[in-house]
């Protein structure tokens, strides 16, 4: 956001990637939500990762001949990093993708989930004790508030690896091994949907729709006993994991820069833009949350 505004005060043209993220919760993620708007404000060039989120710039005002959708670069980043034979640093987690158990990954870090990290860790320790033979992997956030609340809850399980936040290819390759993935991440809610791993986001909304409306991912917010619920309902009802373990990538089909490039191109007068991104999604599931 502040080198989107002073590129503006400069008068150098500004592009913003990623865009069109939103909540409609100026608190919720904080300070995202906020900061995308006013970078959107000033930007002369919006490269939207999605359909859906160019018709939510277009209902802001933004002008569509303004708007590109590319398709999200993370995906492009995503299907490079799961081509290679990354090896776990943690010989815990390198046992564990070694091995046939099934393996829950947990991230946590948002800053307006700190009051309910201890209802989240809690939840995790419900379902680790739940499910003794199926690992747990919680590579987890630096932050002092969300170790302190976390830890006291699941630090003496024997099936829950603990780390640090791991390097960009290991957890690539820690989420591509896993079986199901909870997480409040917004990365992760487009990352894991490409792998088709089925996703439980501990948020109350989410800037990222697109994945809730093709059925991979579902918000199930913060509430201990309702984490629990529908991680066990995934973990031991087979239907209802194969209905969301589908390969469905919303988000970009690995040619996200290629698109950003070429629109740049056009901006600057020396190339065309490519096609929009336009992925095969079937919306007649309809939402699993709200927005």
């Amino acid at each position: 956001m502040a080198a989107a505004l002073a590129g503006f005060h400069r008068g150098v043209k500004i592009l913003h990637l990623e865009a069109g993220l939103r909540t409609g919760d100026i608190h919720s993620p904080f300070p995202e939500e906020g900061n995308r708007k006013l970078i959107g404000q000033v930007a002369e060039l919006i490269l939207a990762p999605t359909e859906g989120l160019m018709e939510k710039l277009r209902r802001e005002n933004v002008r569509s001949k303004d708007i590109v959708v590319t398709g999200n670069t993370v995906i492009d980043a995503l299907l490079e990093a799961a081509s290679w034979d990354a090896k776990f640093a943690d010989p815990a987690l390198q046992e564990v993708a070694e091995s046939d158990k099934r393996l829950v990954v947990v991230t946590t870090h948002r800053r307006e989930n700190l009051e309910a990290m201890k209802e989240i860790g809690g939840a995790v320790k419900d379902l680790a004790e739940a499910y003794p033979e199926i690992n747990f992997a919680l590579p987890l956030h630096l932050n002092p508030k969300v170790r302190q609340a976390v830890l006291s809850e699941v630090e003496h399980l024997p099936n829950i690896i603990i780390t640090d936040p791991l390097p960009y290819d290991q957890f690539t390759q820690l989420q591509n091994r896993a079986t199901i993935i909870l997480t409040d991440s917004g990365g992760v809610q487009e990352e894991a949907p490409a792998l088709g791993k089925p996703v439980l986001v501990m948020r109350q909304n989410t800037e990222r729709p697109e994945a809730v409306v093709a059925g991979t991912v579902k918000l199930v917010g913060t509430n201990r006993e309702l984490i629990v619920a529908e991680a066990k309902l995934l973990l031991s009802d087979a239907a209802a994991f194969d209905a969301m373990a589908n390969a469905v990538n919303p988000y970009g089909d690995g040619k996200g820069a290629q698109r950003a490039i070429a629109a740049i191109a056009e901006l600057t007068g020396v190339g065309k833009r490519e096609e929009d991104f336009l992925p095969e999604v079937d919306s007649s599931k309809g939402p699993q949350g709200k927005e």
